[in-house]
């Protein structure tokens, strides 16, 4: 059995990852065949077109590899369901949006695989305080 050699953690656009950097930068070095990476990433985050998708490779000592694809971070997704492009950078007193809890409950829906809540309710105030902390107001 071929022994764990490198853990590496990206994050790329889904359908657009290139062997330029930062991701031959990162993946040059540990021996990965990095055409191969980009093809398979590619095709497996095809759906997920304009989204942030984080990556999480291991590199075996054989230059072997896998990689698990995990959800986009929490605040791209409040950031897309406003349809804003960034937080507010005084978050205590400048507001940059306004979001529902509906919205609040299909996110954390959607991040409860990668999230270490262990409830529905759990995950809702994990993604209500990246709300706050972003400059969100939450009704």
């Amino acid at each position: 059995m071929a022994k764990v050699v490198k853990k590496i953690k990206l994050q790329i656009p889904a359908g657009k990852a290139t062997p330029a950097p930062p991701i031959g930068t990162v993946l040059g070095p540990a021996g990965v065949n990095i055409g191969d990476f980009v093809s398979k990433f590619n095709e497996q985050t095809r759906d997920r077109m304009g989204s942030i998708v984080p990556v999480d490779m291991t590199v075996y000592d054989d230059r072997s590899f896998t990689f698990v694809l995990k959800t986009s971070p929490t605040p791209r997704l409040i950031l897309k369901a406003l349809n804003i492009e960034k937080g507010s950078g005084k978050a205590g007193s400048k507001k940059a949006g306004t979001i529902t809890q509906d919205q609040v409950k299909a996110i954390a829906e959607e991040k409860m695989v990668d999230m270490n809540a262990g409830s529905l309710e759990a995950a809702m105030q994990l993604v209500i305080g990246t709300c706050r902390s972003m400059g969100v107001e939450v009704k």
